[in-house]
């Protein structure tokens, strides 16, 4: 007993030892050259145990991703200002639209190994500065980076995006498949910080939490 509770206690701190280095190391290591000055502003959305990246809507961006509007999505509506991207494990996704919901199935393929999942919302005006909401300005040549990220995120057939059919929360949000398996050390928060750092961003080397994540873009950024 004394040496399962040794290893446990030695487990859980090579854990708090990766996350504290994951965010104090950075990643890169060294600061891009610096680009054009910053013309996009687009935001980082979290909560206690995820994160999303809110792409601002034009004209350009409804183009980008015109196969959401033929989804359903209202990507022209009046009061739409941002596109809301997410990865994560399929199962938690699909079978927690509430944490009322939650269920031993979804947490364990989380944990271990699950198919992924694009989650993309419509949003209206996000408002700034909140605690669980950071802005961040990139520019033309970075943000298009940041878009051939997040559409390389999504799994294709035959050249279109697949889209899960009645897997979303409302009538302004849906689910696609994704490239990439999930678990517990490579989930959504690690794919948010692989996209800021195609955006030109530095992150922490490993952010598996969004207070890490959160940490290394002050430090950094």
């Amino acid at each position: 007993m004394k040496k399962l509770l040794r290893l446990l206690v030695l487990l859980v701190g090579a854990v708090v030892l990766a996350a504290a280095l994951g965010t104090l190391v950075p990643r890169p290591l060294w600061p891009a050259v610096a680009g054009a000055e910053g013309a996009r502003h687009i935001l980082v959305l979290k909560n206690p145990i995820h994160t999303d990246i809110a792409i601002p809507l034009d004209d350009g961006v409804r183009q980008r991703f015109a196969f959401l509007a033929d989804a359903g999505l209202p990507t022209d509506a009046p009061e739409a200002r941002y596109l809301v991207f997410g990865w994560g494990g399929r199962a938690f996704y699909l079978e927690t639209p509430t944490w009322s919901e939650l269920k031993a199935t979804p947490v364990l393929k989380a944990l271990t190994l699950d198919a992924s999942v694009m989650h993309v919302d419509v949003a209206g005006a996000i408002l700034e500065p909140r605690p669980d909401v950071a802005g961040v300005d990139i520019d033309e040549k970075h943000f298009a980076a940041l878009l051939d990220y997040i559409q390389s995120s999504f799994q294709e057939r035959q050249g279109r995006p697949m889209v899960i059919d009645n897997a979303g929360y409302s009538s302004f949000d849906c689910f696609y498949e994704a490239n990439g398996h999930f678990n517990a050390l490579i989930g959504c928060n690690t794919w948010t910080a692989a996209a800021l750092r195609s955006a030109g961003l530095r992150t922490g080397w490993w952010n598996p939490l969004p207070v890490s994540l959160g940490w290394s873009l002050r430090l950094y950024d």
